[in-house]
């Protein structure tokens, strides 16, 4: 790809952002995201092929951008509920940059639409797939955290923070339900479990 190819793409998908958070998954039009980049399009169409592909290819760019923060963040020298509580920190970023909303209506759109369902488990699975390896290493140092296996620690880290994410979403806030207070005492088992309370 050229630099002026990958320029246009870049622009295209900045124009879907926006698009996206703007009008929906439903809503979005193709010609909308080609008017907003400034662009034909015939170059959207070249680029990324359909309106799912163009989404698909923001959510990875999004998912590719945090995913990486995270590996980097769980990567540093730190207890373990510390690196959570950033962790925690990271979501009310990603609220408000709108990746959780581009995230939450691809996992809608991917109960219709086989296709969009597969490319979304394989980018979702790259969180837990890190959140095991992270869980697996501190039983190593500490054993079990209950009568739960590390992968089952995993699983139920990232179906909260997805599930927050949909229910925060939809409206939900701290009169109604204690979502962020929920996900952030977590952080407290896992700091008991660490320091061996």
């Amino acid at each position: 790809m050229g630099v002026g190819e990958g320029l246009t793409r870049g622009v295209i998908l900045d124009a879907a952002r926006e698009r996206l958070l703007a009008d929906g998954y439903a809503n979005l039009s193709t010609r909308k995201v080609a008017a907003e980049a400034g662009v034909p399009l015939s170059q959207l169409h070249y680029h990324f092929g359909s309106k799912n592909g163009l989404i698909l290819a923001l959510l990875e760019v999004e998912n590719r951008r945090r995913l990486e923060r995270q590996q980097r963040m769980y990567g540093e020298d730190l207890p373990l509920w510390q690196r959570y509580e950033q962790a925690c920190d990271f979501l009310e970023d990603d609220l408000e940059s709108g990746y959780v909303r581009v995230l939450q209506e691809m996992i809608a759109a991917g109960w219709s639409e086989p296709a969009v369902g597969a490319a979304v488990r394989e980018l979702v699975l790259g969180w837990f797939d890190l959140l095991t390896d992270v869980m697996r290493r501190a039983e190593a140092e500490h054993g079990p955290l209950g009568p739960f296996t590390a992968d089952e620690v995993a699983t139920l880290i990232a179906n909260s923070f997805i599930g927050s994410e949909a229910l925060l979403l939809l409206g939900f806030d701290r009169q109604t339900l204690p979502i962020r207070a929920a996900l952030r005492r977590v952080g407290t088992v896992l700091r008991s479990w660490e320091e061996g309370s």
